[in-house]
């Protein structure tokens, strides 16, 4: 990093605690250059610091701030949307979603329908939703005399019963998200969601998959609450779906050196299997594990999870670089 970058870096918790609207996002690393060790350390500070200067608004500073390993520039949601330098000043790039609309799909091809068969249902439901998304983005481009870019095939939810993806886990087959089977479920799910979008779309981009943003989806809040779905199972997840560790909400006596190894762990993922990762962690100043973090609106609310207390305090500070993979000597 530049010191130019370092020092935007180092102002982001003023920025974020100052402003209602802004967001922030820092990518660390990338299959082709690896891993930037110096900067994950500096982000597992800046995390926490963000919190903490935010913590009589619910440490809502963090919501804002997003850690990624091979960031995308189209990409149309927050808080990890921006314009990359291959981006114009001005384009029309649409999210879609629907979630529920999925579940219900699922849902009427009843529980005797095979893996394949639900795989399906859900490539032709998720045309027809990309499908309005283009339509719509074509047209608003249109009337705005502006580019337009591409349609992200995310599935992302948010708190409203019935716009889950956990719930779209369930109906599928599993008793609660985060149980044995969910990495396959979700896989699948992802997979599906990607191949039935791609003919409906004249542009795919962004991240195109499904969300999992712990705090922003129902289900996930339930499963999380019950202690069925935890830190290490997303993890897994984040191996087969877009983005990575999302709104997940820690102790607020979690170390920065903790939170570093976290977003490393998560830009490993990304790294090595050339997809983005990202990490979004809310340190809850004050609070503890089995304690609640309400956020309000799209943002949602979740319960402290739970995270291993042994230390990583050495490998964060050794700083450095991890190198790129074999595998990024594709020229």
């Amino acid at each position: 990093m530049t010191a130019g970058d370092e020092a935007l870096i180092r102002a982001i918790p003023d920025a974020l605690a100052a402003t209602e609207f802004v967001c922030a996002s820092v990518n660390v690393g990338s299959t082709k250059a690896g891993i930037n060790m110096d900067a994950v350390k500096l982000m597992g500070q800046v995390v926490r610091e963000t919190a903490e200067k935010t913590k009589d608004n619910n440490c809502a500073g963090a919501s804002k701030l997003v850690v990624f390993c091979n960031a995308v520039e189209d990409n149309p949601f927050m808080a990890g949307a921006f314009h990359g330098i291959t981006e114009p000043d001005c384009v029309i790039n649409v999210g879609v979603s629907g979630p529920g609309v999925v579940r219900e799909a699922v849902r009427e091809a009843g529980p005797q329908a095979s893996m394949d068969a639900i795989a399906e249902v859900i490539k032709k439901t998720s045309f027809k939703i990309t499908r309005m998304g283009q339509l719509v983005g074509t047209e608003t481009a249109r009337r705005l005399g502006l580019p337009f870019g591409i349609v992200d095939l995310s599935l992302a939810p948010t708190p409203a019963v019935g716009d889950s993806v956990a719930r779209i886990l369930e109906e599928i087959g599993l008793e609660q998200c985060g149980g044995p089977g969910t990495t396959a479920c979700l896989a699948m799910l992802n997979d599906a969601v990607k191949k039935g979008g791609v003919m409906a779309s004249s542009a795919v981009g962004g991240l195109s998959g499904a969300f999992i943003p712990v705090s922003e989806d129902a289900g996930m809040i339930e499963a999380a609450t019950a202690g069925t779905l935890t830190i290490e199972k997303l993890e897994a997840m984040t191996a087969v779906c877009s983005v990575g560790l999302d709104m997940i909400i820690l102790p607020g006596d979690t170390p920065a050196e903790t939170i570093a190894a976290l977003i490393a762990d998560e830009a490993a993922i990304g790294m090595i299997n050339n997809k983005t990762t990202a990490v979004r962690v809310i340190p809850a100043i004050g609070r503890k594990e089995g304690e609640t973090l309400e956020f309000g609106g799209l943002m949602g609310y979740g319960p402290v999870m739970p995270v291993k207390k042994t230390s990583a305090a050495v490998m964060i500070s050794r700083g450095g670089r991890i190198p790129s993979p074999i595998h990024s000597l594709k020229n």
